[in-house]
């Protein structure tokens, strides 16, 4: 059975920064750090982030290029730069892809080749950037469509998708629906849960109403060749609750990954 490496995306211990985070991965038996872009200078410096997967013996699984409404000044305001730059880090530090959100629908002019242009530049760098999926900005019984061409990855021709179990619930979507729907085209996932609230809530696999055990199940029937990366929010946690919380998170993902001897399993005994 191939092995699905589980990785901890440095969003998950968020206000902590980049160092605390691969400490923390480690400790708690994670493959891997998935590193999101952000003002803490390490998460944008190749030699820094070597240095700390090298002294963690882990592995940096993926880029998340800095496209979130509150990056939008981080590497400056051009969009493509962005995308390029993320694409370099990759390359440095030997990532398997670079995740990135569709275009917001004011973004017009990145918007009209988005599907074009990340088409050339994964063959011109040759690193996968997986788009992933989003959702409508929802207040009461309206909703906003905020992404450009769509939130919804499927309509579209791209080559490599990033799976958000957190994202597709607060769209109103079935999680297990849009991986079967995608297929081979899942590069990279990010497990998190949520009740589909118009929040998107990012909870501890388990402690939600989504289908993450089935959809993980479909990753290992799939022969998945990518990673999953725990997006898990633990912004309002104390430093134990928030270590408890990865820590299960792991556990969750190792269970229904079928991977029971490896490290931050839960152990069962008889």
């Amino acid at each position: 059975m191939n092995h699905i490496p589980v990785h901890l995306s440095t969003s998950s211990v968020y206000p902590e920064n980049a160092a605390y985070a691969f400490d923390l991965a480690q400790r708690l038996g994670y493959d891997g750090v998935e590193i999101m872009v952000w003002t803490d200078p390490v998460t944008q410096e190749a030699g820094a982030l070597n240095a700390l997967a090298e002294l963690h013996e882990l592995a940096i699984g993926a880029i998340h290029a800095p496209t979130l409404l509150l990056a939008q000044r981080l590497w400056g305001w051009e969009p493509w730069g962005k995308i390029e730059r993320a694409l370099d880090l990759a390359a440095e530090v030997g990532a398997q892809c670079v995740v990135a959100h569709p275009p917001f629908r004011w973004q017009r002019g990145y918007a009209e080749g988005f599907v074009e242009g990340v088409a050339e530049r994964e063959e011109r760098w040759g690193v996968p950037i997986a788009v992933e999926n989003m959702f409508p900005w929802r207040t009461g019984a309206s909703a906003m469509q905020a992404y450009l061409p769509g939130p919804d990855p499927r309509p579209y021709p791209y080559e490599h998708v990033t799976l958000d179990i957190s994202h597709a619930a607060t769209a109103g979507t079935d999680a297990l629906e849009l991986a079967r729907d995608l297929g081979p085209r899942i590069r990279h996932v990010h497990l998190g849960d949520s009740f589909g609230s118009f929040k998107d809530e990012h909870l501890v696999p388990g402690r939600g109403g989504q289908r993450c055990q089935e959809v993980l199940e479909f990753l290992v029937d799939q022969d998945f060749t990518g990673i999953v990366s725990l997006e898990v929010g633990t912004r309002r946690m104390s430093s134990p609750s928030r270590e408890e919380a990865l820590a299960e998170s792991l556990a969750f993902a190792r269970e229904h990954l079928g991977q029971h001897d490896l490290p931050g399993a839960r152990r069962h005994t008889s």
